[in-house]
């Protein structure tokens, strides 16, 4: 039986400044030094394992942030360039500057939340789904940090700015495997505070308890009448 006492030591000043560093200290008092990367595994990959790393994960599109975090490297350049050589041999595409993908058949709502950070899906988007606009919409609305218009692949992708204390409060936002996306109530609300006047076409799938609830983040009185102005109550 190995005569060792586990000694942890973790110093954490926040969520992205961790030192996940453990100590074994054996019976001379000596320390050894085991390095813990956020992955999981004890040692770098070995260079066949990158790319299964990759397409093992549940993720269909990477940023370089995220593969640098799953590869462990210290460094995004580093991680970069492994990329761009699996992207000239076809064995992963560029999606867009900084942005790859598996294959064509990715998750565009999943990149949609990839190329702004944050954002969730929302709006006619999410509301078209329950029911509430009938009109069709071959973009993809999503709420974010920027009003801005990108196609990708012939699939536009509309994002309309909301103010940062409202984006990233969490109420009403629902997280799916690889992405986050407004419920009916939260896109309802959002579309109502980015502009005066909208038509919706049925509010009767709406849960109004959960419209009130969610209302008080966006903290405006003239939301807030108008609001009630589209409540059957």
């Amino acid at each position: 039986m190995l005569g060792y006492v586990l000694e942890v030591s973790l110093k954490v000043t926040s969520s992205q400044d961790m030192d996940p560093v453990r100590y074994l200290r054996g019976k001379t008092g000596k320390k050894q030094k085991i390095m813990m990367i956020s992955n999981g595994v004890d040692n770098k990959p070995t260079k066949g394992e990158y790319l299964d790393i990759l397409l093992r994960s549940p993720k269909t599109v990477f940023s370089t942030k995220d593969v640098a975090l799953l590869w462990g490297e210290e460094s995004e350049n580093a991680a970069r360039v492994r990329l761009n050589k699996y992207t000239k041999t076809g064995k992963l595409i560029r999606v867009r500057r900084g942005i790859y993908a598996k294959d064509k058949n990715y998750d565009k709502f999943e990149l949609a939340t990839k190329i702004y950070i944050p954002s969730y899906i929302s709006l006619e988007t999410v509301l078209a789904k329950a029911g509430v606009v009938f009109q069709f919409y071959g973009q993809i609305f999503v709420a974010s940090y920027i009003t801005r218009e990108v196609i990708v692949d012939g699939q536009t992708y509309s994002y309309k700015r909301i103010r940062d204390q409202i984006l990233t409060n969490h109420m009403g936002i629902e997280a799916k495997d690889n992405y986050y996306i407004a419920s009916p109530a939260r896109a309802f609300l959002d579309i109502v505070y980015a502009g005066k006047g909208y038509h919706f076409d049925n509010l009767s799938p709406l849960d109004w308890v959960k419209v009130f609830e969610i209302l008080p983040i966006y903290k405006n009185k003239s939301m807030e009448k108008r609001v009630k102005k589209y409540s059957p109550r």
